[in-house]
């Protein structure tokens, strides 16, 4: 079974949280975890790593948290994910980290897997935090 790591969630749903408040000012770590449920630690990560790939700005002091760093239409949910786990790698042969597959040179389904990892990555690059948006909106009617 294919899964996102708890990084790529908690991180998609706090960038869903300044897209809502996109226009207000910042927001306070506690006030993204509060309303996620994710712990204040965990997402201190998060954002750091989304600020340092120009997501998100912080500021510090009173009134400081955090924004994102352009309009929610202009955020993909893969833009996110790649920031926080990386390129999709749906198998170890894949992994730009990993050593190369001895296979690798007659492997049919490497192919399969980079294909499948490709048409993930276009999909989530065609959803934006603007999208999401729009679904909270139909869901609540």
């Amino acid at each position: 079974m294919l899964r996102l790591s708890k990084k790529g969630q908690y991180g998609v749903r706090a960038m869903f949280e300044l897209a809502k408040n996109y226009n207000k000012g910042t927001m306070t770590i506690k006030e993204i975890a509060k309303r996620q449920g994710v712990s204040v630690s965990y997402l201190e990560q998060l954002m750091n790593r989304l600020r340092k790939s120009e997501l998100i700005k912080s500021r510090k002091g009173p009134g400081g948290g955090y924004i994102i760093n352009r309009k929610p239409t202009e955020i993909s949910v893969g833009m996110i994910l790649n920031s926080l786990e990386g390129p999709v790698a749906i198998t170890h042969c894949l992994d730009p980290a990993a050593k190369e597959c001895k296979r690798v040179e007659g492997c049919v389904t490497r192919l399969l897997w980079k294909s499948l990892g490709e048409k993930i990555e276009n999909f989530l690059d065609t959803i934006n935090l603007n999208d999401l948006l729009n679904e909270e909106t139909k869901l609540l009617g």
